[in-house]
């Protein structure tokens, strides 16, 4: 008996999801997952750097939304402490000798630069160069 060979079946391309799919899967994620997924887009609209993929003494240019703002004495100084987050991870911004500063608040969108260190297994950015985000706009 001699085998015969089958033609096989073509394979058809994968189309990107039409505007039902991605309407019934933004349907389906949470709240948190979409404003992660806003975020980093954000980030990488504006050229930065995503916090997940900055090491230590690394110079970056990072955006996000604050989250906490603390003011938290470091060494009998006082420190103005705020937690940047751009969908990907979360970073430590440090103002030192800051009680606080007008604009820097909680769910405030920011963008930082500066030299990455870490401290106690966070990163932290010390007395960033900072621009704050308008108000009420997305980007």
């Amino acid at each position: 008996m001699s085998a015969e060979l089958r033609p096989e079946k073509s394979v058809k391309p994968v189309r990107p999801a039409g505007r039902f799919r991605r309407m019934i899967e933004r349907l389906s994620t949470s709240q948190e997952e979409l404003h992660s997924a806003e975020l980093q887009e954000a980030a990488e609209a504006a050229g930065c750097t995503r916090i997940c993929d900055s090491h230590d003494r690394q110079i970056v240019k990072v955006t996000g939304t604050l989250r906490t703002v603390t003011l938290r004495p470091r060494a009998g100084v006082p420190a103005l402490e705020a937690e940047l987050f751009d969908g990907s991870a979360a970073l430590d911004v440090v103002w030192l000798g800051r009680r606080s500063i007008v604009g820097i608040e909680p769910g405030r969108r920011m963008i930082a630069s500066g030299r990455i260190a870490m401290s106690h297994g966070r990163r932290v950015l010390f007395n960033p160069k900072y621009e704050l985000r308008p108000l009420g706009q997305e980007q």
